[in-house]
Parts: C-alpha cells; sequence; structure tokens
C-alpha cells in the first residue's frame, strides 16, 4: 500500500469508513454490553443476596452501591491512566479485573468480601466505560462519528436486557442460584479478552499524540489493518501545545454551567439507577418469582434502548434543551407511575420499560448538552468533571432508597404505600435535574461538531 503525506488522523477523520473500523465499532458495542451486564448482576441478584446474608433493604442498597463506587475511582484514574499507556492495553487490564472479580464473588462468604469484590470490579467498569469511548471516536470519521458513539452507548442497555434474559433463566430454578449470574459475567468478561486482543489495535491517535518508539512504523501497521493508506509522517504534535487545567471549568465564565450540568447529572443519576439498581427487588418483595423480576429489568433496558434511538432521532429536530428537559420531566411521571403500580407482572414490566425508556432518554440529552456546553478547548475536561463528580447520584441511589424503604417499613406503612412515597422522591430527582437545565445557555453549533471530540 503507497505512503502518503498526511496526518493519519485526518485520513481516519475525512476518508470513508471501512469494514475494519466498523468491526472495531462493533467490538466497543460489545464490551459496553459487557458492562453494562456486569453492573446489573448484582440487581439481578438482590433477593438472593438479602436472603443469604440476612440484609434488610438499607443493607442491600450499601451493597448495590459498592461497584458504582468503584466505577467513579475507574472512570477518573484508569480513564486518564489510559492517555498514557494507550487505550488497547488499558481496556485488556480492565477485562482482566472485570473477569476476575465478577469470578471471586462466587466464592463470596460475606458480604464484606461480596462489597469489596464489586469494588475491584466497578474499577474495571469504570476504566473500561473511559476507554471505550476514546476508542470509538477515535476509530470513526468526522461523518459518521455521532452515529458511532450513539451504537457504543446503546450497548450498555443491551447488556441489561441480557442480563434480564440470563437471569430469568438462572433464576427460575430459585434465587438461590445467584452466583451463576456472576459466572456468566466473568466468562463474558473473558471472552472479550482474545476479541480485543487479536482485533483492536491501538488507537491512531494515542499513537501520533504520544510519539512512543517506532511510531511512524505502529501507526501503519494500523492504518494497513483498517484499510487505509500507510503515511510518511506521525502527525507530530506543536512544539509548545496549550496546557490546560482542570479549573478551567471553574473560571468566572464556565462555573455556573459546570454546577448546573453538574447537579443535572447527578439527580439525574438518582432516578436512574434508582430504578437499574432496585426494580429485580421490588419486584420480588410484591410477591414475584425471581425469575419473573428479572424479566421486568429485561423490559426497563428495552425501553432503554428505544428511548436512547428516539431522542437521537428528535434532537435533530427539537432544540436539544427543550427535548431534555421536557423527558427529565416525563422520566419523574413515569418512575412515580412506576411506583403505583399493582403486584401484576404486566403491568410491572409496561411501567418499568416506560420508566427506562425517559430514564435513558434523559441520560443522553444530558450528554449532548455536556458537549454543547462547554467550549472546545475545555469540552474534555468539562465532561471529565460532570461526569466524575455527578458519579456521586449513582452511588447515593441504591443506598438512599433503601433507607427510605426500610423507614416506611419499620414505621409500620404498608408495602404499597411505601413503594409508592419512595418512587415520587426517587422521581423528583429527575425535575431537579431539568431546573438546573433551565438555567443553561450555550452557544449554539452544527450538529456535526457536537459530537466531534478534542484530541489534543
Amino acid at each position: 500500500m503507497s505512503q502518503i503525506t498526511l496526518d493519519p488522523r485526518s485520513s481516519i477523520d475525512e476518508k470513508p469508513m471501512t469494514w475494519m473500523q466498523y468491526v472495531i465499532v462493533l467490538i466497543t458495542l460489545l464490551l459496553s454490553t459487557v458492562d453494562g451486564f456486569d453492573v446489573l448482576a448484582i440487581s439481578v441478584s438482590g433477593s438472593g443476596i438479602m436472603n443469604e446474608f440476612g440484609l434488610d433493604r438499607a443493607g442491600l442498597g450499601l451493597v448495590l452501591s459498592m461497584e458504582l463506587i468503584g466505577m467513579a475511582v475507574g472512570s477518573i484514574l484508569l480513564g486518564s491512566y489510559a492517555d498514557k499507556v494507550g487505550r488497547r492495553q488499558m481496556l485488556l487490564t480492565c477485562l482482566v479485573i472485570m473477569a476476575s472479580g465478577m469470578f471471586i464473588v462466587t466464592y463470596a462468604q460475606s458480604i464484606v468480601t461480596l462489597s469489596l469484590c464489586r469494588i475491584y470490579t466497578g474499577i474495571g467498569i469504570g476504566g473500561l466505560l473511559s476507554s471505550i469511548n476514546a476508542v470509538v471516536a477515535e476509530f470513526s470519521n468526522k461523518k459518521h462519528r455521532g452515529l458511532c458513539i450513539s451504537l457504543m452507548v446503546i450497548g450498555y442497555p443491551l447488556g441489561g436486557i441480557a442480563c434480564g434474559a440470563i437471569g430469568h433463566s438462572i433464576l427460575e430454578a430459585g434465587a438461590v442460584n445467584w452466583r451463576d449470574m456472576f459466572s456468566v459475567g466473568a466468562l463474558l468478561s473473558l471472552i472479550m479478552i482474545p476479541v480485543t486482543y487479536f482485533l483492536l489495535p491501538e488507537s491512531v491517535h494515542w499513537l501520533a499524540r504520544s510519539q512512543p518508539q517506532n511510531a511512524l512504523s505502529r501507526i501503519n501497521q494500523v492504518m494497513t489493518k483498517i484499510g487505509h493508506s500507510a503515511v510518511s509522517e506521525t502527525g507530530k504534535q506543536t512544539s509548545t501545545p496549550q496546557k490546560h487545567s482542570i479549573w478551567d471549568v471553574f473560571s468566572k465564565g464556565l462555573i455556573a454551567a459546570t454546577i448546573l450540568m453538574t447537579m443535572a447529572y447527578l439527580f439525574q443519576m438518582i432516578t436512574f439507577y434508582y430504578i437499574l439498581k432496585w426494580t429485580p427487588t421490588i419486584v420480588v418483595q410484591m410477591g414475584i418469582g425471581a425469575a419473573s423480576a428479572s424479566g421486568v429489568l429485561f423490559w426497563v433496558n428495552v425501553g432503554g434502548v428505544l428511548g436512547g434511538l428516539t431522542f437521537g432521532l428528535l434532537s435533530n429536530k427539537i432544540g436539544v434543551k427543550p427535548l431534555t428537559i421536557i423527558i427529565l420531566i416525563l422520566t419523574s411521571v413515569a418512575v412515580t407511575l412506576f411506583g403505583q403500580s399493582e403486584a401484576n407482572l404486566a403491568q410491572l414490566s409496561l411501567f418499568a420499560a416506560f420508566a427506562g425508556y425517559f430514564a435513558n432518554a434523559g441520560v443522553s440529552g444530558i450528554y449532548t448538552l455536556v458537549a454543547l456546553v462547554f467550549p472546545t478547548q475545555v469540552r474534555a475536561t468539562g465532561t471529565g468533571v460532570v461526569i466524575g463528580m455527578g458519579r456521586a447520584g449513582a452511588i447515593i441511589s441504591p443506598w438512599f432508597a433503601g433507607i427510605l424503604m426500610q423507614q416506611g417499613i419499620d414505621s409500620g406503612d404498608s408495602q404499597a404505600d411505601v413503594l409508592g412515597y419512595v418512587a415520587l422522591i426517587m422521581g423528583l430527582c429527575s425535575v431537579v435535574a431539568a431546573a438546573a437545565l433551565m438555567f443553561i445557555n450555550y452557544r449554539k453549533e452544527p450538529a456535526a461538531s457536537r459530537s466531534e471530540p478534542v484530541f489534543e
């Protein structure tokens, strides 16, 4: 293949995507699917864990939060470390962490061991999420980058769908088989290690920016593998690159936007993870079997996939900010209705699907707004700060909901009343998120630039 004088990053950005680039996008979707399965495996297993370890709802809520703590740590530490060692190496490392963490859970004999294993696994999950976002952006061209990122994001609820379907099969014999869910998760993570090792090359953008030893040779190996022409230059950086600090997003002109976007993301995470983490256990507490309860989680994630797709289609026709605000308010309504549902499997599945539909569409809207609010030079930093700090909402959500439920039960309220007011409180968090977005101002940009990441 002849060499051309062109920055390899520009070649990938401007030229049509090859079949191998689409294979790489598919791999990121599969990795995101495994992520979703590993996160939600413990949700499906909630009733079995409560029974085996004698936990009340508050105790289970704390356990459900453990991998979310690990995810926050992994997103910040391993995500930034991927910029030093490369995307491919970090993905392989995270998969090893996830596979081993899921496997060790199958032997956990105490709630402390189980919690520590979930924190450990969460570190791998968080690092993987940060890394695959960079991979899919850096192997797609400008024209299809937004679509490719959307396909990768859909993998997360697809993992939830797989988790619900597999959970229904495993738990049909009883919640006592909950450990088998983690065996499946370990196997899925393990399978993705050779897939990633043999099919996923290192990012050309990372090689061009980091300039490791034999950079040009390594870049051309990747370019050839993905079906592009070799290049004669590595696309070196300027000798005096502009440095940015995390504190730039707290400057006078951006601090209000940073705080408001963080609030919106944090409160939506509280609502979103209430639905993801508590749905199976709530259904079981209504007297419905564990297998059927995992099936309700299946419909939550079906709704999530459809919600994400719907937002992508409507965002080109309706303003992103008003559309997101409307969706967040509808999320609150849907979650509240779910809490009012009777112990009827069909009704629970329908309301759960609506809750997942609007909740995931709301998350998609917030991600899109983050890209609009922060200017190019601090967009990556602003996104990291909002998601990193907002992850606190995901961490406290299961624990907070568990405390509310236990307090209601201890006060002598009926289970129906308790589920109703807890759902109302958790759903109102989406309204708080919508209120924060009402005060957001941003400079509107062309649709193509909204999904285009900044490579520095």
